[in-house]
């Protein structure tokens, strides 16, 4: 950044949670202030627990609306309404964390089959249609039951009316170890006693995915790409919950800077037709 002949006015960084230690090149010399966040969709109502780090960065005589964060990293697990009111920061209790997880939307709003039963054929039948015809049943997402007996010790298990998933990865589909949540389509009476398979576990459907990640209802992918390549692209993708609000944060302008400005293209503008009288009047 200091070599740049011309930098942006603006600056968007996202990464995973960790780069915050990295040095940007941000420093007084190249005129930024920055404004670091480490958040996670499950602040904004999503289901989904991914937090990520934020580095929104303005290079002077453009400021934050809230200065009071500059230089700082906000990693407060409060819910986020907006950025426009700064708050303090402070760790909340595990009943606050707990009312956090609450205030989520259920897994269930997010899923292609909105009345999960426990009726396989049922979902099998429905589900699947709004995947871009890419195939014609639900049997593809179901996990085998020899992966069930491997690996059931280390898979996360959520059903419908759960509250949090885990983040999912471009390694989603291919693996069931280390990747995102799986959804339990047959729910049983005592959960914590029951065989997981008995429970039939199956894969979010990349529709499913998308829809966690707060992508709008429109969104296709081409036909030409593969149902892995999808897992893939959406694994490493951003949630929109997250993001959406924080460039509208980025984009918001001082009300002070702008009468600044405003107040400085009046003054040019005043000094240029001086001089352009000036030199009428001496030629």
């Amino acid at each position: 950044m200091p070599f740049l002949l011309k930098p942006p006015s603006l600056l968007f960084v996202e990464n995973v949670v960790g780069f915050e230690v990295c040095q940007l090149g941000l420093t007084h010399k190249t005129n930024f202030v920055t404004q670091e966040f480490i958040l996670s969709p499950l602040q904004f109502g999503i289901p989904y627990s991914r937090p990520r780090y934020f580095c929104l960065a303005k290079r002077k005589p453009y400021s934050f609306v809230n200065e009071i964060w500059n230089r700082q990293l906000i990693q407060s697990p409060r819910p986020y309404e907006h950025f426009d009111t700064a708050f303090i920061e402070d760790d909340l209790s595990q009943e606050d964390r707990h009312k956090l997880l609450q205030s989520c939307q259920s897994i269930e709003s997010f899923l292609e089959l909105k009345n999960p039963s426990n009726n396989i054929e049922a979902e099998y039948a429905t589900l699947g249609k709004g995947d871009d015809n890419v195939c014609d049943s639900l049997q593809q997402y179901y996990v085998p039951l020899s992966l069930v007996e491997r690996w059931g010790s280390a898979m996360d298990v959520v059903y419908p009316d759960s509250k949090r998933c885990c983040c999912f990865t471009k390694c989603d589909y291919r693996y069931v170890k280390g990747t995102g949540s799986l959804l339990a389509t047959v729910q049983p009476k005592k959960r914590d006693e029951a065989s997981l398979k008995e429970q039939c576990l199956r894969y979010f459907t990349p529709r499913e995915v998308a829809n966690i990640h707060s992508f709008p209802e429109d969104f296709k992918f081409p036909d030409y790409i593969s149902l892995k390549q999808r897992y893939a692209l959406l694994g490493n993708s951003l949630s929109i919950a997250v993001v959406a609000p924080l460039l509208q944060y980025l984009f918001r302008q001082s009300v002070v800077i702008f009468g600044l400005i405003d107040m400085i293209h009046s003054l040019a503008a005043d000094i240029f037709e001086s001089c352009h009288c000036l030199l009428q009047f001496l030629q």
